[in-house]
């Protein structure tokens, strides 16, 4: 069977998240470019991944429009669907309730927004990210890219798998036992589980009776996960830890 992948000759290319940075940077391509390359890409995988649990475009068009701050300035990203977004439900993976769009953006959509990057959608997880397979009874499996037999791991295997195929650059994971691991290592891309404390979370995340969840990112090179925890410091540091050597 042969893999999917979205890369294709459109702005993205195949840059990593560090060299589209340099690029937004040098005005060689625009934010709206690249959302627009990485929507088309979405859609060009997303039916056979089953990756996105909802999307974003309208108002990620509009972002890209606009002047952002941030060392991510303009790049396009997803974010996974148990952190809230402003007007977008948080799901969680589950058909047990149908969640309401969320009033305000959590932490971890902040630190994202601050940071500069442009969310075009939420992507899928298991079940309230209990497991390590994303196969949900009514929407079907995340698709593992290099194998559509097998699952993209979990909990973040909307994010893994988007990634890997290149239809973005960057995607959002969090991690408690194992959750940017298993499908970094599924889909052959970096994932770093960072320190507790260190990437902030939601407040539901850090409400749990044992803090065993991080937020993070899930990347195709050590650079970028290098580079979004170096800035991610920038906007939020926990005084308890040292400083980041990155």
């Amino acid at each position: 069977m042969e893999p999917i992948h979205a890369f294709t000759d459109d702005a993205l290319g195949t840059d990593d998240a560090v060299g589209l940075v340099t690029r937004l940077q040098r005005g060689e391509v625009s934010s709206s470019e690249l959302v627009e390359a990485a929507i088309a890409r979405i859609e060009s995988v997303d039916a056979e991944l089953g990756a996105v649990a909802v999307r974003d475009y309208g108002r990620a068009r509009v972002r890209a429009q606009g002047a952002q701050r941030g060392w991510f300035a303009g790049l396009p990203m997803v974010l996974k669907d148990n952190v809230d977004v402003r007007g977008l439900p948080t799901q969680e993976g589950t058909d047990a309730f149908v969640a309401k769009p969320s009033p305000v953006n959590g932490d971890v959509a902040r630190l994202f927004h601050r940071l500069g990057a442009v969310n075009l959608a939420k992507t899928r997880l298991s079940e309230f990210g209990f497991s390590g397979a994303c196969d949900h009874p009514r929407q079907g499996p995340v698709r593992n890219p290099w194998h559509r037999d097998h699952y993209a791991g979990a909990s973040s295997s909307g994010a893994g798998a988007l990634v890997a195929t290149g239809a973005v650059p960057l995607a959002h994971g969090n991690d408690g036992g194992g959750s940017i691991r298993i499908p970094a290592a599924v889909n052959g891309l970096v994932g770093l589980k960072p320190t507790r404390g260190r990437v902030p979370s939601d407040a539901m995340t850090r409400q749990m009776p044992v803090r065993i969840v991080a937020d993070g990112v899930l990347t195709r090179s050590v650079r970028d996960t290098a580079a979004f925890l170096r800035e991610a410091e920038k906007v939020y540091r926990d005084p308890r830890l040292a400083r980041s050597a990155t």
